[in-house]
């Protein structure tokens, strides 16, 4: 089974989501893959005077790290939440698909696999998409608009509002697919827990 996690934009809580249903669903044994798209005005730390730390050595473009011990980083947190194993892949900002390779070789590691990432979903089909909406941020990044219409369902963050701030985005784009209603840092709800194992299920 593969789940996606994304949002649309950054520091929503995907990696808080996705740790939360590895943590409540242990027993299927995951592997968890973390993709980071890195370059000015994409990570919120690079900018045109300092990086953000994501870039690889060596000259390379793409890096691909296994994480081996639970820790505060996100890789790290997947595996304290009971991932049996967890990947960091860093990426040049718009370069996924050339990494398309190293992308299918992390699926193959295990028979569920969760991703956290927006673009990665214009390579493989997965069985659960869920998108993360904080209608109190303004922001929308552009590769979160452009997979919208693929999500399964979305994880809306509880701030009291009814409408977003956001005024570009089509409401009807959310508004006929399930939503989840939750308030941090409980990200992982009873409700959406059940929607993936049911999709599991219906994989089965």
């Amino acid at each position: 089974m593969l789940v996606v996690v994304g949002g649309h934009s950054r520091n929503i809580g995907k990696t808080g989501l996705a740790a939360g249903l590895i943590r409540r669903t242990r027993g299927m044994k995951w592997t968890a893959l973390k993709i980071t798209q890195y370059g000015n005005a994409v990570c919120s730390r690079h900018t045109v005077e300092s990086t953000c730390g994501c870039e690889p050595g060596n000259g390379e473009e793409f890096a691909l790290d296994e994480e081996f011990e639970a820790n505060d980083t996100d890789s790290g947190r997947f595996l304290g939440a009971g991932a049996e194993r967890s990947f960091w892949l860093r990426v040049p900002a718009g370069e996924l698909p050339r990494a398309a390779g190293l992308v299918r070789k992390i699926l193959a590691q295990g028979e569920n696999v969760i991703v956290e990432s927006n673009s990665v979903v214009e390579l493989v089909q997965p069985d659960v998409f869920l998108m993360i909406l904080d209608f109190s941020c303004e922001d929308f990044k552009p590769s979160s608009l452009r997979f919208m219409d693929r999500a399964d369902g979305f994880v809306v963050i509880d701030r009291g509002i009814n409408a977003p701030l956001w005024a570009e985005v089509a409401q009807g784009m959310w508004d006929g697919k399930p939503q989840f209603l939750v308030t941090p840092p409980r990200y992982a709800t009873t409700e959406i827990v059940d929607f993936v194992k049911s999709k599991a299920a219906e994989r089965a």
